[in-house]
């Protein structure tokens, strides 16, 4: 019982950390028009692999965009992960748990089994591994 105890508050903690390492990219990404344009348009979406993804063929500006905020993405990752004695992609799974769950009514997120859903009311569909 202890040791069930003691792994979900370190994973609580993880994921909490994992929060806080990917919210100042989305916030600073959400400050460029067209990443908000893209987004609202359902043209790019959250993956489960902590990095944005393309639901449709980008332009060219779009797809400099997300590929922008994927390197800043996988750079706080990689931080993180080296913080918390984890991998990066340990890091970028959970942080896509979280980046998901945060998607509002409307917005683009991809599915454990990789097709794209658009957010409604109730909670996304998430993998089941995820905090």
């Amino acid at each position: 019982m202890f040791k069930y105890a003691k792994k979900n508050k370190a994973l609580a903690a993880f994921g909490g950390l994992a929060l806080a390492a990917v919210a100042a990219a989305p916030v600073m990404a959400q400050r460029d028009p067209a990443y908000a344009a893209a987004r609202a348009a359902g043209k790019i979406g959250e993956k489960p692999d902590g990095y944005l993804g393309f639901v449709s063929s980008p332009s060219p500006a779009i797809k400099a965009l997300v590929e922008d905020i994927n390197i800043k993405r996988k750079a706080a990752y990689t931080r993180k992960a080296q913080e918390t004695n984890s991998t990066v992609e340990q890091f970028a799974f959970t942080s896509g748990c979280n980046l998901i769950m945060r998607t509002v009514p409307g917005e683009k997120y991809q599915t454990p089994s990789g097709t794209w859903n658009t957010r409604d009311s109730s909670e996304p569909v998430r993998d089941s591994r995820c905090p």
